[in-house]
């Protein structure tokens, strides 16, 4: 028998329970052992709960308790879980976590103390929900060198942008819609600003490239600006707005990203909708492949995080290997990557186009029935220095969205 302790029982704890109970049969199969649940700490009372009998309120039972071999964290937030999950490690226990906060800023560290005992720190579930992609980074394609990851990572954004594509209507009034449905957070900024998106693609970065990738180094940008306007651009091209994490090897040199960007009807990317997660990876023997699924949520988060549990179960004093150097890797300035740029400005169209050629070279108008006093273009391939440069000759421009490429 497995004994496992579960920190937090909230949405992703709950479901923990639930998927353990719902396919218990077949998971102790897999496992080749039987998992069973020996403790739940939170601070509240669930009466009436199967749970109550396995409720405490003292980590310090279950930090004690030689009988536990596995402890799942899902209570969120950097601390105390930094301090549980460390404590559980030095004394020996695996751990099994979703909380990417925690992952992005202490994995390297932890990975490394549960190498020096012979244990494993696992955050599956840290990254793309119910999607699994960091076992296969660390398994299936190791034969290749990763050289770009790109996703849309956060179910809350890609729901908003959908509905604001398919209905017309208005950042704040999607949002709110969110938040009704239970998809975004009373205070949703983690979200809608990118944050969330960014503390995963430097999970997923570390991962592919063996180095850390601090989540403060990656230029960060959200949706709460992108309106209707855009999106009628966007639909006249072919194309949506997704926010998207990216990180690349370009030569020598690491480029990462948070951005809304334009992706065209070609690409994988484009027909993500929803709450739906994907993430495109390219490695240079195998080239394109993409995960794709559900992002978030209760049950699929959950389902990640017991296929950690069985992992750990099945490699109870084995170590699994994984490729996250302690050694930092430095981003270069994104003022360096290359792009297209969709560019609105305020003005007359002939004279807005007049000056766009002269300050940008050849451009691509695109006009939109309906919308007047502004004008929009796309440029050709310019360096992210090279349009902040430029632009500043437009005092008048009205937004900027990036081209996928």
């Amino acid at each position: 028998m497995v004994n496992i302790a579960i920190l937090g029982y909230g949405t992703v704890g709950s479901g923990v329970v639930e998927v353990l109970g719902t396919n218990q049969a077949s998971i102790n199969k897999k496992a080749g052992k039987e998992i069973h649940i020996k403790y739940v700490l939170d601070l509240r009372e669930f009466p009436g709960d199967p749970i109550e009998g396995k409720l405490v309120h003292d980590y310090e039972i279950i930090i004690n308790d030689p009988e536990v071999d596995i402890v799942v964290e899902v209570m969120g937030g950097v601390m105390p879980a930094y301090t549980f999950v460390k404590r559980a490690l030095e004394a020996g226990k695996s751990v099994c976590t979703s909380n990417k906060e925690l992952v992005a800023a202490y994995g390297s560290e932890l990975l490394a103390l549960a190498r020096s005992k012979s244990i494993n720190f696992l955050f599956e579930a840290s990254c793309g929900g119910g999607i699994p992609i960091i076992r296969p980074l660390n398994s299936s394609l190791t034969a290749d060198e990763i050289d770009e990851i790109t996703g849309i990572l956060n179910g809350t954004t890609n729901y908003i942008l959908t509905k604001m594509s398919g209905e017309g209507s208005g950042f704040e009034t999607v949002l709110k819609e969110a938040q009704d449905k239970g998809y975004a957070e009373r205070n949703p900024e983690a979200d809608v600003e990118g944050y969330d998106a960014c503390r995963k693609i430097a999970i997923l970065s570390s991962l592919a490239f063996g180095r850390s990738v601090d989540y403060h180094d990656i230029y960060t940008e959200g949706i709460s600006k992108i309106t209707t306007t855009d999106i009628a651009y966007a639909k006249k091209m072919g194309s949506a707005i997704k926010l998207l994490a990216s990180s690349k090897k370009v030569d020598s040199s690491f480029y990462a990203m948070v951005a809304p960007f334009l992706v065209t009807d070609e690409h994988p990317l484009y027909s993500v909708n929803g709450v739906f997660n994907a993430i495109f990876v390219h490695g240079n023997v195998l080239g394109d492949i993409m995960f794709y699924g559900s992002g978030a949520g209760k049950l699929p988060t959950a389902s990640a995080v017991v296929s950690d549990v069985v992992d750990a179960a099945k490699h109870l004093h084995v170590n699994i290997m994984s490729f996250w150097s302690s050694k930092k890797l430095t981003l270069t300035d994104i003022s360096n990557a290359r792009g297209r740029f969709f560019v609105r400005v305020k003005g007359d169209r002939e004279a807005v186009i007049k000056i766009a050629e002269q300050v940008f070279g050849r451009v691509d108008q695109i006009k939109v029935d309906g919308v007047e006093g502004e004008t929009g273009f796309l440029t050709g391939i310019l360096s992210e220095a090279e349009y902040r440069e430029k632009a500043e000759s437009f005092p008048d421009i009205i937004s900027m969205i990036r081209v996928q490429r």
